[in-house]
């Protein structure tokens, strides 16, 4: 392996051996938030990243989809690939109208190079304001890029950290595009699911009316994944976050793996594990199909 596809120091691989999963996804449930990693001889990361990760194919995606019981995927774009999405648009052409993409890119982006994406599964732009993982972005460029994407549909997906909503919220609500907002608003949860933090997050989402995504317990818990009650209780203290989200935006929620689960530090999760956590914050069969089919589909097939 050469120096510059050496992992990071410390780096987590993702469950190659995971457990059989004993609950059963709904037909047609979609991961609405995976990745794809190289494999780095064929898709190079890009030089700038501030991260070297194991690779992650399509094909370990897809005996993924075939371990958990999912029908469909939209896969983000990583930032150790920065802006060329040549690994998530193969990926995106090899399992067809059974993926949607959400792409990285700068505004010197043409309309052409928008269209052919679009015709591959492309539906959304994501941009990652978690300082310590990239540079942000500045707030013209977001713009710009959001005035490209306005005229076919596509949303911006977001990520931060809670602490820097009050620096953002003016900007995002005001760019004319829908917004998707990466696992939970990445709350405290050492406070409470009615602390003023989280109440702020929850008031952002209903003026913005922007989608949630009750995802990434295992990059949130303080606590870490088992209860004391056994397995099927898995990441306790972020449950009470993403059940808060599900009763106030049911229609607005997704739920995605995060797999392969990049930059994680204190564990890797065993993604049949991770099922148990959706029993948790989607107890009845009709949260868990909405949270699983009908808004993911409502999002990035239904147009």
């Amino acid at each position: 392996m050469t120096e510059h596809t050496a992992k990071t120091p410390g780096w987590l691989d993702w469950v190659k051996g995971r457990e059989v999963p004993t609950i059963q996804l709904p037909a047609g449930a979609v991961d609405a938030h995976c990745h794809v990693f190289g494999p780095a001889a064929a898709f190079p990361f890009a030089p700038g990243r501030k991260y070297t990760p194991g690779d992650a194919s399509k094909a370990d995606l897809e005996h993924l989809r075939e371990d958990l019981g999912v029908a469909r995927n939209v896969i983000v774009q990583a930032s150790c690939h920065g802006h060329d999405n040549s690994a998530l648009l193969d990926a995106l052409d090899y399992f067809g109208d059974t993926a949607r993409g959400v792409v990285a890119i700068g505004s010197d982006i043409s309309q052409s190079e928008l269209k052919n994406m679009h015709q591959r599964g492309v539906r959304g732009v994501r941009f990652n304001f978690v300082k310590r993982l990239v540079e942000r972005q500045s707030f013209e460029e977001v713009e710009l890029v959001a005035a490209k994407i306005r005229e076919l549909g596509w949303h911006i997906v977001v990520y931060f950290e809670s602490p820097d909503l009050p620096d953002l919220e003016d900007f995002l609500a005001n760019l004319g595009v829908p917004l998707v907002i990466d696992h939970l608003g990445r709350p405290d949860v050492t406070k409470t699911a009615t602390s003023k933090q989280y109440s702020s997050f929850l008031k952002f989402v209903e003026r913005t009316e922007a989608w949630v995504k009750v995802s990434c317990p295992e990059r949130l818990t303080i606590t870490g994944p088992y209860a004391t009650a056994g397995a099927h209780k898995v990441y306790t203290d972020v449950v009470p976050f993403a059940r808060k989200a599900i009763q106030e935006f049911p229609e607005r929620v997704l739920w995605g793996t995060d797999w392969p689960h990049p930059n994680l530090r204190s564990h890797m999760p065993d993604d049949a594990v991770l099922l148990y956590y959706l029993t948790q914050v989607a107890p009845e069969a009709s949260d868990l199909q909405r949270l699983l089919v009908d808004n993911p589909m409502t999002l990035y097939w239904d147009k």
